[in-house]
């Protein structure tokens, strides 16, 4: 009996290609991607790609045009806010949670991100940099113990991947990298304080990275 796992469905090898250059940024905002240059790059007909398409202008990540390709449609200032927010307030849940299960808690969970990759992405390429920070913060949302909370950190981790790719965190890397420390430190310290101030000024930094404010949940100390 053959042990070769089977090849997954043509439609589906072309939705995870383009999804994965979404999210990694080789597929930029407002570029018109052509179905032909992708079944050409997979070697595939065009029905399959243009079946991926259709899925991806389902979830929002293109907008498709007869006869001329489909957008890649950008990731707005509102959105790329609401879902930082969204994480500051699931990350700061898992902070607190920690702290009330004690110092030997917080020692712990800090010890495990200090020793994160994300703690230095020298070696790492973009997309593994993204991947990353992803699992970084992941981390510190699952040591919380509530799988409810982490299910929907999850939830948002599309929408993470393409807005950090979006951020061109290439050129932020050694910001990234020192802030990511800086939260482990302070979990380490058994200071739940210190590392939600970590955290919101970590992710405040993603927000500006678009060129927009923070707005009051996320840079309360401003003057908006």
């Amino acid at each position: 009996m053959s042990s070769t796992t089977p090849e997954a469905p043509a439609a589906d090898r072309a939705y995870q290609h383009v999804k994965a250059g979404l999210l990694d940024g080789s597929y930029p905002d407002g570029e018109l991607l052509s179905e032909g240059e992708v079944a050409g790059a997979l070697q595939m007909s065009r029905t399959p790609v243009r079946e991926a398409f259709l899925r991806l202008q389902t979830e929002g990540f293109l907008r498709l045009y007869p006869k001329r390709g489909a957008l890649v449609v950008p990731v707005t200032a509102p959105e790329a806010r609401a879902v930082v927010e969204a994480r500051l307030a699931l990350e700061s849940f898992a902070i607190d949670k920690l702290a009330m299960q004690g110092q030997d808690a917080m020692t712990a969970v800090g010890d495990e991100l200090a020793a994160h990759p994300a703690c230095d992405t020298a070696e790492l390429s973009d997309a593994g940099m993204h991947e990353a920070d992803r699992a970084f913060h992941a981390t510190l949302v699952a040591a919380a113990g509530n799988s409810v909370v982490a299910d929907l950190y999850n939830a948002l981790r599309d929408k993470q991947m393409r807005i950090t790719a979006t951020a061109r965190t290439h050129t932020a890397r050694p910001r990234i990298t020192h802030q990511h420390a800086q939260l482990a430190a302070a979990l380490r310290d058994g200071d739940a304080d210190l590392a939600k101030a970590r955290l919101r000024e970590h992710l405040l930094g993603t927000v500006r990275a678009f060129g927009i404010a923070g707005g009051p949940y996320l840079d309360p100390d401003s003057e908006l």
